[in-house]
């Protein structure tokens, strides 16, 4: 027993407390309620783990709730894109569900507060009031209209909701405390006069609830035991119980906010009002960019489920803040993707070598395993002929000592094939290597059982067959920042840390079989990389994105 508390996360403990101390198992509600203003990016990740981890854990329901109360930044593309990403990491949400279909019942509630003296109209602008709650070692001053008679607040609020006021003229704010040290008891804005369309419930309001009285007011409605949120949101726990406390009736769930660490990720920004510019500022090609830390951008880049809910079991649910090395990511995705990949052949910087005393008109189906990971993976064929294309960089006419791969002279494996040895190259009028001249022991094919063919060389190389050859656009993409921490800095904007060299785009070759590959499957291009198959690729433009590099020296 006490083996199993050590293993719990501090968030299971206190469930395990509650349950221990009169909650019904059948009470527990989670729910993963994301702001539909923006893509989630990979600090989201973390969250939906916890909630809908808990879900499974306990055997209870989560929901997707949608905390749309403000119509200026929300977007229906948001909400489509955020039950993809939730669907596509593997988790199913009990109901869907929305801050704004409860707009009516919390008006009603504001309305009960005016009548209770908990809650006033106030005429003054925005910069007032903020200028009056002060510090939190200094007593705010109450506004003005702060004991104005309760039918005069009721009668401005009920024209504030009929549109008769402008934007900005008054609000309604709760009565709490304005010498409280906590800035967020000190009279807080309850709602503002927004005459902005909401993309679900059009002109109906004219004004719109704040994210506070909305979010536990929504959490009470849906009855969650447990309203899990990040560490920004633990001063907000005050003011989330007291509007709990004006509505809470004996008999229903007590709801409880508890707080977890957000999660940073080295050489990434998680910033949605940052995120937006990157892509408004045209440093990045939309949201599902692969250099984007969105969910949407993983995705596209290759990375998958498995990969990031590896990651975040590993990174755990802490109470303090810390920044996440990239490289553990990158970690998880690799272990991932050598599992599940299937192995291909690509040359990314071609350059031609002739096999001289191979028949000119002769090719061969080799037989190779399509990943010797997965016994289940099955073999594929792949032409080979007089004509192939390496890398260029796999080669050099006169190579120090501990260069492994062709020279002239010396000896390689073609990867699935035979020993070839290189004898001369061919220069154009800039002196540039056009071709290389190599001839080969045909007794040294892999795999045909013959003594020659267990002859060992040091190096191993990949390869095309010219005449075989797909024609593949090839984008390598790197860390989108040059700094750990690119919104550190305060004095700097972040785009001075862009990286210039986050995407290279090549144009290689490829074996005939990558026009088989699916959209969004893994494959590993022999000795180069991880890559996916882009959403640009058409029938006659193959593109690839290299998700990771095949190796990293960091070990979790």
């Amino acid at each position: 027993m006490e083996e199993e508390k050590k293993r719990l996360n501090f968030i299971e403990q206190i469930i395990e407390d509650d349950l221990a101390n009169g909650m019904k198992r059948e009470q527990l509600r989670f729910r993963f309620p994301p702001e539909p203003n923006g893509y989630l990016h990979i600090g989201h990740t973390k969250a939906i783990c916890i909630n809908f981890g808990l879900g499974e854990k306990y055997n209870a329901p989560v929901n997707l709730r949608f905390d749309d109360t403000n119509p200026e930044k929300e977007e229906q593309e948001y909400v489509d894109s955020i039950k993809e990403d939730v669907s596509w990491l593997g988790f199913q949400w009990d109901q869907e569900l929305y801050a704004s279909d409860y707009f009516q019942q919390l008006y009603e509630w504001a309305v009960q507060m005016i009548k209770d003296g908990k809650a006033y109209v106030d005429e003054q602008p925005s910069e007032i009031i903020t200028e009056q709650r002060k510090n939190p070692i200094e007593p705010g001053i109450e506004s003005p209209y702060r004991n104005r008679p309760v039918e005069e607040s009721l009668d401005l609020f009920q024209r504030m909701k009929a549109g008769e006021f402008e934007e900005g003229t008054m609000s309604l704010r709760a009565k709490i405390d304005m010498t409280s040290p906590n800035m967020n008891m000190r009279d807080p804005v309850m709602y503002r006069i927004l005459k902005r369309p909401h993309h679900r419930t059009g002109d109906q309001w004219k004004i719109y609830p704040m994210y506070d009285w909305a979010h536990g007011e929504s959490d009470y409605i849906e009855q969650i035991s447990h309203s899990l949120c990040s560490l920004e949101f633990e001063n907000h726990r005050p003011l989330y119980d007291w509007y709990l406390d004006q509505v809470y009736e004996e008999g229903n769930v007590r709801n409880k906010q508890r707080e977890f660490a957000r999660m940073n990720v080295s050489y990434m920004i998680t910033s949605k009002r940052k995120l937006h510019r990157l892509v408004k500022e045209g440093v990045v090609n939309g949201w599902d960019d692969p250099r984007m830390p969105t969910i949407s951008g993983l995705r596209r880049k290759g990375y998958t489920p498995a990969s990031i809910k590896n990651f975040i079991e590993r990174v755990g649910v802490a109470k303090r803040e810390n920044l996440i090395d990239i490289q553990l990511l990158e970690f998880f995705v690799r272990e991932d993707l050598n599992k599940i990949a299937r192995r291909m052949m690509a040359v990314k910087d071609p350059v031609k070598l002739i096999i001289e005393n191979y028949p000119e008109d002769h090719e061969e189906w080799l037989e190779t395993e399509n990943n010797p990971e997965d016994p289940n993976a099955g073999t594929r064929k792949i032409p080979f002929s007089r004509e192939i294309w390496i890398e260029r960089e796999d080669f050099m006419e006169e190579a120090p000592k501990k260069f492994f791969r062709l020279s002239i002279g010396n000896e390689v494996r073609l990867k699935s094939a035979y020993i070839i040895k290189a004898e001369r190259v061919e220069r154009d009028e800039n002196g540039e290597i056009i071709t290389i001249y190599a001839t080969y022991d045909p007794d040294t094919r892999s795999g045909s059982g013959s003594e020659a063919s267990q002859r060992k060389v040091k190096g191993t190389l990949h390869w095309v067959s010219v005449k075989h050859a797909v024609p593949v656009e090839i984008r390598i993409y790197d860390r989108l920042f040059t700094v750990e921490q690119p919104d550190a800095e305060k004095d700097s904007d972040f785009l001075e840390f862009i990286n210039p060299d986050s995407l290279t785009v090549v144009y290689g070759y490829a074996e005939p079989a990558i026009q088989e590959m699916e959209t969004g499957q893994p494959i590993q291009f022999q000795r180069i990389g991880y890559f996916t198959k882009d959403t640009d690729s058409t029938g006659d433009r193959l593109v690839f994105n290299r998700t990771v590099t095949l190796k990293d020296s960091y070990k979790p």
